[in-house]
């Protein structure tokens, strides 16, 4: 399977996600206080892959709908300046722009898709074509899923996952950070920003 496949797999498929979900993380020594993050990046691809996860003191259904109410992303979700959902049924799409530092802004429409059960929320993305954009404005690729179970016999917390690759296409000289920005960087304060938007509601 090439990388793009693999990836593309990894964002659509409840059976890949759960074949990442763990990588690099061992969620046995996961905390309600710290963000674990490892690099789950393959060799050869023009992107980088990040994995994140942590307990948060929630119940699945509550953080389920949280990460599906795209609308209010700008309130909660680092870098997230704007979202605009131009049709939301079983699978939504999203355009989001990213407010990062030095004044960059990035753009990318996404195709969102939950798979909710009993036993889990998952929440996958792939990127869509969105024509128009200024180049310095667009990225060349991103994908990924959040996967939410039951933290054990209490329902009342959950076991939080989190993965993002991002390819954001040619970089200019001196301005490698924003691949970190816009993944690993914002990866713990997006998992701690909804630890605190649930704590509040």
């Amino acid at each position: 399977m090439t990388t793009t496949r693999l990836f593309l797999c990894a964002a659509l498929s409840a059976a890949c996600a759960g074949a990442y979900a763990d990588a690099g993380i061992d969620t046995a020594k996961l905390t309600e206080t710290a963000v674990a993050i490892a690099d789950v990046s393959k060799a050869g691809q023009p992107g980088k892959a990040f994995m994140a996860a942590t307990i948060i003191n929630a119940p699945v259904p509550k953080l389920c709908a949280m990460i599906q109410d795209y609308a209010a992303y700008p309130n909660f979700m680092p870098n997230v300046e704007k979202v605009a959902v131009l049709r939301k049924d079983d699978a939504s799409q999203v355009d989001m722009t990213l407010k990062l530092p030095l004044g960059k802004v990035k753009k990318y429409r996404l195709r969102m898709e939950p798979k909710v059960s009993a036993a889990q929320c998952q929440l996958s993305w792939k990127m869509l074509p969105w024509e128009g954009l200024k180049a310095e404005e667009a990225i060349a690729d991103t994908t990924g899923y959040w996967l939410l179970v039951p933290h054990g016999a209490d329902k009342n917390k959950t076991i939080v996952k989190y993965m993002v690759y991002t390819d954001p296409g040619p970089v200019p000289m001196g301005l490698g950070w924003i691949v970190d920005s816009m993944s690993r960087g914002s990866m713990p304060k997006t998992l701690e920003a909804l630890r605190q938007r649930a704590a509040a509601q």
